[in-house]
């Protein structure tokens, strides 16, 4: 792994990112322990990024720490509950993203061209053209799978399911569809992952 261009402000980023996130008032049970919902959704987001690339840019790190950056402030019900309400809650969600993220950044002394790098990876900005920005999408997607997938499948329609998974996998890069394959679904789950991906 490359080292950061200073080792020190790096940390520092990503302590005030996890910071931030540690105060979720939400929580998950991660080996019976309650912890913040998004402090564990960044390392996990991290830990996938750097399976899939271990020698990734100090941006796509410091993307991943902050990809869901206080994400409890902007909830889902404070936008109408249909698909144009679901839409521009997505679309506005990104740039509240950016904007925490580059605000701690440029806090902790980092510049305006990396800033722009995270915040362009927050934004999904230059998807796929980006290695990096496949890469965080491989990371999101496989976050989604290993820890996401059998608690929405288990109260969603099976072919609306289906569909979502299919828009995942056209999204993926070949080694982020290996891992995919690689994990231990439950038999509902990889029953709809067959169907999926069946022709």
């Amino acid at each position: 792994m490359p080292l950061p261009s200073n080792q020190g402000r790096f940390e520092n980023a990503v302590r005030r990112f996890d910071e931030a996130n540690a105060r979720d008032p939400n929580t998950e049970l991660v080996a019976g322990v309650a912890r913040p919902r998004e402090l564990v959704y960044a390392e996990r987001l991290t830990d996938w990024v750097l399976r899939l690339q271990p020698d990734a840019s100090e941006p796509l790190r410091l993307a991943a720490r902050c990809q869901h950056l206080c994400r409890w402030e902007s909830p889902r019900s404070h936008y109408p509950m249909d698909r144009a309400g679901y839409l521009k809650w997505r679309t506005e969600l990104k740039k509240f993203h950016a904007e925490k993220s580059g605000q701690i950044l440029r806090e902790v002394g980092y510049g305006e061209e990396l800033v722009g790098q995270v915040q362009a990876l927050n934004l999904k900005k230059n998807f796929p053209a980006d290695p990096d920005s496949r890469v965080i999408e491989d990371a999101l997607c496989l976050v989604f799978l290993q820890f996401q997938f059998a608690e929405l499948a288990a109260k969603t329609d099976e072919d609306k399911m289906i569909n979502a998974l299919r828009k995942s996998w056209a999204k993926m890069t070949e080694p982020g569809r290996a891992e995919a394959l690689k994990l231990a679904y439950g038999p509902r789950e990889l029953a709809l992952v067959q169907k999926a991906l069946s022709p």
